[in-house]
C-alpha cells in the first residue's frame, strides 16, 4: 500500500510511502481518501499527521500516468481526485503536515488540507503546474488563495517557481521551521497535546472556522453561535468548568 494509518497514543499517522518522491497517482489518491475516511471515524484518533517520510513530503501527481489521460479521461477523474484531499481536510479532528522536503503541486495541495504545518528548512514548496501548461487541479487555487490572500498565491500559481521554507512561512504558507530531523517529531508533539484536549469542542473550533470562511460574517457567527451553546451540553464542557472553578486553569483531564 502507497499509504498507511498508523496510530500511537491518541495520534493517527497518514503515512505516505511510495518511493522515491511519493508521486500521488492515482491509487494513491484513492487510498489516502480510504484512510482520512478511516482516521475520522476512528476513536481511538484524536488528531492526525500527515507525512511523507524523512526526505519527500510528495513531489507531486504521477506526470506519466496523467500523460496518458485525455480530456474524458480526466474530466471523469478530476472529482476523484478532488475528493481525495477533502477527505483530509474534512477530518473533524486537527491536522498538523510534516514537510520534508520537496511539497509540490498535489503535495503542496495535500499540506494545504491541514490545519497547520510544519516544515523542515529543507522544504521547498509550490505550485509548478502552470509549467506543465495546467492550473493546480486538487483545491491549490481554493485553498491557497484563503490561507495566504489571492496575489500571493497567484504568484505561485502564476510563476510555479518553489518556496524555501523561510519564504513559505514568510508567506505564512507554513507555521513552523525546524531542523529537517524534528520534523516529524514536532509534528507529533503537536498532534498528541492536541489529542488530550476536549474532542468536541475541537471538533467545534475547526468546523467553526472552516465554515466561516466560506461565509458571510453574520452567518458565521451563527454557527459559532449555536456550537457554542451545543457544547453546554458536553461532559468535557462540565469536566472543563469544573477543573477551573476547583484547581485552576489549565488542569482539566479529558477523556
Amino acid at each position: 500500500m502507497t499509504v498507511h494509518l498508523e496510530v500511537a497514543d491518541g495520534v493517527g499517522t497518514l503515512r505516505l510511502d511510495r518511493p522515491p518522491m511519493n508521486a500521488l497517482d492515482v491509487a494513491t489518491q484513492d487510498r489516502l481518501k480510504e484512510l482520512a475516511e478511516e482516521a475520522a471515524r476512528r476513536d481511538d484518533v484524536r488528531a492526525v499527521v500527515i507525512y511523507g517520510g524523512e526526505k519527500v513530503f510528495a513531489a507531486g501527481a504521477d506526470i506519466k500516468e496523467m500523460q496518458a489521460m485525455d480530456h474524458t479521461a480526466m474530466v471523469l477523474r478530476a472529482r476523484g481526485l478532488q475528493d481525495s484531499f477533502t477527505a483530509v481536510a474534512r477530518i473533524p479532528k486537527p491536522v498538523v503536515a510534516a514537510v520534508t522536503g520537496y511539497a509540490l503541486g498535489g503535495g503542496c495541495e495535500l499540506a494545504l488540507c491541514a490545519d497547520y504545518r510544519i516544515a523542515g528548512e529543507n522544504a521547498k514548496l509550490g505550485q509548478p503546474e502552470i509549467l506543465l501548461g495546467l492550473i493546480p487541479g486538487a483545491g491549490g487555487t481554493q485553498r491557497l488563495s484563503r490561507l495566504i490572500g489571492p496575489s500571493r498565491a497567484k504568484d505561485l500559481i502564476f510563476t510555479g517557481r518553489q518556496v524555501r521554507a523561510d519564504e513559505a512561512l514568510a508567506l505564512g504558507l507554513v507555521d513552523r521551521v525546524v531542523p529537517a530531523e524534528e520534523v516529524y517529531a514536532q509534528a507529533h508533539a503537536w498532534a498528541a497535546k492536541l489529542a488530550q484536549g476536549p474532542a468536541i469542542a475541537l471538533r467545534a473550533a475547526k468546523e467553526a472556522v472552516d465554515a466561516g470562511l466560506e461565509t458571510d460574517i453574520d452567518t458565521g457567527l451563527a454557527i459559532e453561535r449555536n456550537w457554542f451553546a451545543g457544547l453546554f451540553a458536553t461532559e468535557d464542557r462540565e469536566r472543563g468548568m469544573r477543573s477551573f472553578v476547583e484547581e485552576g486553569p489549565g488542569k482539566a483531564k479529558f477523556l
